[in-house]
């Protein structure tokens, strides 16, 4: 596989199956690559150091507005550009400080037991045979952003294909008919949350939508759209965490025998399952000022920059060996989510679902293992499985 392919495979379903033989002769260019208009960053040491770069940003409502006038027409796009995703500074770091002041490291400590009662819940209730996606990677991390946000269970299956159709707004890539879809996500997302946030204005309650409302310090469409935003990124990347390490735990039987005999080691393989195939493998940013990398390379003012996670992630020059799955290796640092002021705020939390519900599930149900072919979801920004058959016995 030459670059050019390499490279055009990863906007083909089949190069995005597995796109690590793509990012290994992409990479063998150079830690930093142009092709067309845009830059595709490689090497974890590059990635790591420019998501932490002051002279990048992220592309906001202003570079829409020139590119796409009407953007706003379509409410699964407006959600998520008018969120603090998309958004630089000053406004950014105002989103940024109003969530981070709910969404607190001692809320989401507090929620270890939570999640393992819900976990345990889950688990037990798995049929003989079924869709691991369906039984635990989805209502599981679902099940506690929305305790998070305080929406009633009874609501919380009506998300799943909702978020679903939204979240394919953040791929490179796209048909008209997936975005007609995101518009009507994003529309009846909005609408739900209209309703949540009339409720807690009436009747206050100590969860995150209560807490961001008495705030005050987020207009109403910015409340919208980050509610909309914490809702689907709480659960989206954990959900294919939990699918993806599954199937690298089905892959490794002996490191599963580990995990199950040892759950302290949770947090060691949840690590090395990040590292190891990112439910997050791309982020864009733009730079603001000319950039001078100090390696040769020069980047314009208004370069658009890939920053490939996935690809840093399995750089050989940070980690040896780098296809092999090793929760023994040292110094684990993987960018599945992100760096600097971007850093995803529900890091904490998708590390914590996923450290609990690797060990419950390989007691509870020491058997289990796959049962028919999995299918990837086409995405290529976001990394998981539409379905992964399992059975016990």
């Amino acid at each position: 596989m030459d670059f050019d392919s390499a490279l055009a495979s990863l906007f083909q379903p089949e190069g995005r199956l597995d796109p690590y033989p793509a990012y290994d002769v992409i990479r063998e260019r150079g830690p930093i690559v142009q092709a067309g208009n845009t830059w595709f960053v490689t090497s974890h040491a590059l990635v790591n150091r420019l998501l932490r770069e002051p002279g990048l940003r992220v592309a906001d409502a202003a570079d829409y507005d020139r590119s796409w006038p009407d953007w706003r027409e379509n409410r699964g796009v407006a959600s998520i550009v008018l969120s603090m995703l998309q958004t630089n500074p000053p406004d950014h770091s105002r989103l940024r400080r109003a969530a981070a002041a709910t969404f607190t490291a001692r809320r989401v400590a507090g929620l270890r037991e939570v999640i393992a009662g819900q976990a345990r819940e889950l688990i037990e209730a798995m049929p003989a045979r079924a869709d691991f996606m369906s039984a635990v990677a989805f209502p599981l991390p679902i099940g506690v952003i929305c305790a998070l946000l305080g929406i009633p269970e009874q609501d919380r299956a009506w998300f799943r294909q909702r978020t679903s159709d939204l979240t394919v707004v953040l791929e490179p890539i796209s048909s008209e008919e997936e975005m007609r879809a995101a518009d009507v996500a994003g529309r009846e997302l909005e609408d739900y949350f209209t309703g949540l946030i009339a409720d807690r204005k009436r009747a206050p309650q100590d969860d995150l939508t209560g807490a961001l409302v008495e705030a005050g310090s987020l207009t109403g469409e910015e409340l919208l759209a980050n509610l909309v935003l914490l809702l689907v990124a709480g659960f989206e990347t954990t959900t294919n965490l939990l699918g993806t390490g599954l199937t690298t735990l089905f892959d490794h039987p002996a490191q599963a025998a580990r995990l199950r005999d040892d759950p302290d080691l949770a947090p060691a393989f949840v690590e090395e399952m990040l590292r190891y195939d990112s439910p997050v493998q791309l982020t864009t940013r733009y730079t603001s000022t000319d950039l001078d990398l100090g390696d040769g390379h020069r980047l314009d003012e208004g370069s658009w920059m890939n920053m490939m996670l996935g690809a840093a992630n399995r750089d050989p020059e940070r980690y040896p060996e780098p296809h092999r799955f090793d929760p023994d290796r040292p110094n684990i640092q993987p960018v599945s989510f992100g760096g600097g002021a971007h850093y995803c705020l529900g890091a904490p939390l998708a590390r914590l679902e996923a450290q609990v519900a690797f060990p419950l599930l390989l007691a509870m149900r020491p058997g289990l293992h796959l049962d028919g072919v999995p299918e990837r979801r086409d995405r290529l920004t976001l990394r998981g499985y539409a379905t992964l058959p399992v059975a016990t016995g």
